[in-house]
């Protein structure tokens, strides 16, 4: 695994293509009270979509928080691989924070699109109480069932997943009383993503207990990261930015 400093890094593909697994930093110089969030570009575990990656990392930086982009390894994957990729990237960066950078004791947050979405869901529900602190899905594949995004699935489990897979790779089945405060939001007619998968992982969240939030907005394709120009769901970031210093910031 690589940590990479997010001011060395060169994005020289709009997507971040590297096969090796690293971790891409963008740590503040300051604010060391500050949580960290670990961001999961989307891209159908077949690519890993740019706009869902450094600028968002940037725009958390804004905010006032670290964050790191993680370069998760995608097509052609192993699916057990890709889930226990994620978990060490969250051990991985809770290590830096806590040796490297300060951050001992401080929050951490993960925050997935679409596909990476889904594995920072999986990630949430499958580390050890109190790893990670906060989960933000933004438009993101829940499940591995009828409702799921089939390039996804395929990608991740292969054409001819059978039922054990599907259920153990369905991040709705596995919330349990432990799993971190969710932020949640999605376009109701998305037409990539099925807006069923958010409402999916809230139901098993209520059925625990768990703290969250969900945004459904009316109109908006799939895969509007940052939303900058889209005239309702650009709001998501100022929820999202309200939420996370009401609950998580010191």
């Amino acid at each position: 695994m690589k940590w990479i400093d997010g001011k060395d890094y060169q994005w020289e593909s709009k997507d971040l293509n590297d096969d090796c697994p690293a971790v891409i930093s963008y740590f503040l110089a300051e604010s060391k009270s500050s949580p960290t969030i670990i961001v999961f570009p989307g891209g159908g575990y077949g690519h890993r979509a740019y706009h869902e990656g450094e600028p968002v990392a940037r725009w958390l930086n804004k905010l006032g928080f670290h964050a790191c982009v993680a370069r998760y390894k995608v097509k052609p994957i192993n699916k057990q691989e890709t889930i226990q990729q994620g978990l060490k990237m969250v051990r991985f960066v809770r290590e830096r924070m806590d040796n490297k950078h300060d951050l001992k004791n401080k929050k951490l947050g993960v925050l997935g699109f679409s596909a990476g979405g889904h594995l920072a869901a999986m990630v949430s529900n499958l580390v050890e109480p109190g790893e990670i602190d906060f989960q933000i899905l933004c438009y993101p594949v829940i499940t591995m069932g009828p409702s799921t995004h089939e390039g996804s699935r395929n990608n991740l489990l292969g054409i001819n997943a059978t039922t054990r897979l599907i259920d153990e790779f369905s991040a709705e089945k596995l919330v349990h009383s432990e799993t971190p405060p969710a932020f949640i939001w999605s376009t109701v007619n998305d037409s990539s993503v099925s807006v069923r998968n958010s409402l999916l992982y809230v139901e098993s969240l209520q059925k625990y207990r768990i703290p969250y939030e969900l945004h459904l907005f009316q109109e908006g394709r799939h895969g509007l990261g940052l939303a900058v120009d889209h005239p309702s769901a650009k709001d998501w970031t100022n929820l999202c930015a309200a939420w996370m210093q009401r609950y998580f910031m010191d």
